[in-house]
């Protein structure tokens, strides 16, 4: 499994809770103009089923990924005019627009993201919407925009038929592609990126938006009563509840909480489907929440949210800082400044924000988070525990299949296969279109010996969505299994890894730790250095010292390596993939003991950690032996 990542961890589907002595937004603000919110709306899953229900910054808890490329087709919700209001016809009008999407579907500019997972994909759209532009009834309204990408309705259904129809054909043709241009391999990577942009906004149709027409114009910042209500979110029906946003806003556009709700709705959107066109509008809701009333923590815990998806957790932390102050109960900042301490490195800090989360905010998110961190420093029978009482919790579907999955995780980190089946097996139960629990059952299938079923099932996750993770562990399946043509669907996977990384920067994402890890093994080795030392610069992590250290073996500067090797393996973390890279790096710089001692426990803990690594180091090892 890929390093379990906080940016796909879930938080609570439910109402951030006002602290014991707080009345809720609608109270407020039913007396009052403008000012500061209080807790309101959770928004539904800030980290994501790329992750799980509710939460971010990163992937799951397994590091994962970005947002993406400017471009695309039709206008965001909060950009759209009102529907029907007179004046917003013609080409503005959400009608038009939707058909103008479907016309020009090839035609769209990439959104790519992480998360992800997540592992974090989204593509920078316009930053700031021009708003407050006439809108020609006197009103103020937002200004259309044709760059940020997939409008509300049909990205906001991820699990419907005709969505998964629709996606479908779209990857199926960038696979053709990638078949068709082997011959071609100088225009491949531009055609893959152009599909892959194709994959992952095709499906985002303008569907019609929100604004401050006559209704709204000189209106007071208000959190209405009539705001449709969190339990939609709570019950992880994301799709039905973001329609719900949607339409109250368009009655109602003043209204902070909605926007501030709206706003972690979609960058748990984006997570969950691997469309990254949601980070843009996530943005653009949430700034407009802070428009109507500045310093309202529902939206500052969702602008730290989006950062952290972003992986940006510098700005994360400063934001949930920052929400914390204005409401110490917040349950995303308290789960979003968790998951930025791990990200940065600063474990012991993350440490006391968990028992201070579990402390004011004890549930799903916040247990799952403090199980990281234990796994983190070495812990793993705690971390067990607290996520078997995290399962034991859960009773909405979305937090069974995040939680089961994240056991699924841990125990095949321990080499222990069969239970991670089990868990996965639960969490489908849950969620059978789960992903995350899709590709970790392939992964122990894989590593239990059953190949066909791995290869299958890693082949039903990437056709759905290409991202990083999955596509490199296909790649290296195809690879150990060599069959005819599979050196070749190896290179198209890893290829694919490559227009997405590059999808993903052109947008202003951070996926400079995706890119390491993968172009270290299957890509240019001077830029997965040049990589790994970017993300080396901004964050210590474990997972980044493993990647810097790794790029620079691969570099041939194992004296500069070891280094970071060891840090990676300092806090305990049991990780047979940083165990095997510690052990190449300790041979390659003659200390043949050491390499011994981390070779094997990188086997005895995880022998099927890579189809390809595990052989090496099986390889390495028995010529350590033999020399002796």
């Amino acid at each position: 499994m890929p390093p379990r990542t906080t940016d796909s961890a879930p938080e609570r589907r439910d109402d951030d809770h006002p602290r014991p002595d707080q009345e809720t937004d609608g109270e407020r603000s039913a007396g009052r103009g403008q000012g500061h919110a209080g807790p309101g709306t959770d928004a539904g899953a800030d980290a994501g089923r790329g992750g799980g229900p509710a939460a971010e910054a990163g992937d799951g808890l397994r590091p994962a990924p970005v947002d993406g490329a400017e471009g695309g087709t039709g206008g965001a919700l909060d950009t759209d005019p009102v529907p029907g209001a007179a004046g917003t016809g013609g080409a503005d009008s959400p009608g038009v627009e939707a058909r103008a999407a479907n016309d020009t579907d090839t035609g769209t500019g990439p959104d790519t993201e992480s998360t992800p997972g997540t592992h974090d994909r989204p593509r920078a759209g316009n930053g700031s919407a021009a708003e407050g532009e006439p809108d020609g009834h006197g009103g103020s309204a937002p200004r259309p925009e044709n760059e940020d990408g997939a409008g509300a309705e049909s990205a906001s259904r991820p699990h419907a038929p005709s969505e998964r129809d629709a996606v479908e054909p779209r990857v199926a043709a960038l696979r053709r592609a990638a078949d068709g241009g082997r011959r071609w391999r100088a225009v491949h990577l531009a055609g893959c990126a152009a599909l892959l942009a194709v994959a992952l906004t095709g499906g985002a149709i303008a569907f019609g938006g929100v604004g401050d027409g006559p209704a709204g114009a000189g209106a007071e910042a208000v959190s209405a009563a009539g705001a449709p209500p969190a339990g939609v979110l709570a019950r992880g029906d994301l799709d039905s509840g973001i329609d719900s946003l949607q339409k109250h806003l368009r009655a109602q556009p003043r209204d902070f909480g909605s926007w501030a709700t709206l706003g972690t709705a979609y960058v748990e959107q984006a997570r969950t489907n691997g469309d990254p066109s949601r980070y843009p509008q996530a943005e653009r809701a949430l700034k407009r929440s802070l428009e109507l009333d500045p310093g309202n923590d529902q939206a500052l815990a969702g602008r730290a949210a989006l950062a952290a998806a972003r992986h940006d957790f510098t700005g994360a932390l400063q934001d949930a800082d920052r929400a914390l102050k204005q409401n110490p109960y917040n349950e995303r900042a308290l789960c979003t400044r968790i998951d930025a301490l791990v990200e940065l490195g600063r474990y012991a800090d993350a440490a006391e924000a968990a028992r201070t989360a579990d402390d004011r905010r004890p549930g799903v998110p916040v247990f799952t988070r403090y199980a990281y961190v234990k796994e983190l420093r070495g812990d793993v029978r705690t971390a067990r525990d607290v996520l078997e009482h995290a399962l034991e919790a859960a009773d909405a579907p979305g937090d069974i299949a995040y939680v089961a999955t994240a056991l699924g995780q841990l125990a095949w980190n321990q080499g222990e296969y069969k239970t991670a089946l089990g868990h996965y097996a639960r969490a489908l139960a849950a969620d059978e279109d789960y992903l995350p629990a899709l590709e970790g059952r392939a992964r122990a299938q894989a590593a239990s010996g059953d190949r066909a079923a791995a290869v299958e099932g890693l082949e039903q996750v990437v056709a759905r969505f290409p991202l990083p993770g999955p596509l490199v562990a296909l790649g290296e399946l195809y690879e150990d299994r060599g069959a005819d043509g599979d050196r070749a669907k190896a290179g198209d996977q890893y290829a694919l890894v490559d227009a997405w990384t590059s999808l993903a920067r052109a947008g202003g994402v951070n996926a400079d730790l995706d890119s390491a890890m993968a172009a270290a093994d299957h890509g240019d080795k001077k830029e997965a250095l040049r990589a790994a030392r970017a993300e080396w610069n901004r964050r210590h992590s474990v997972h980044t010292a493993d990647a810097l250290a790794w790029a620079l073996h691969v570099n041939g500067r194992d004296e500069e390596a070891l280094p970071y090797a060891r840090r990676a393996t300092a806090t305990g973390y049991r990780n047979a993939g940083f165990l095997y890279h510690r052990g190449v790096i300790e041979r390659a710089t003659g200390n043949d003991r050491e390499a011994r001692d981390h070779l094997k426990a990188a086997l005895d803990l995880n022998p099927g950690f890579s189809p390809l690594g595990a052989r090496e180091a099986r390889t390495a090892l028995k010529d350590l032996e033999e020399a002796r």
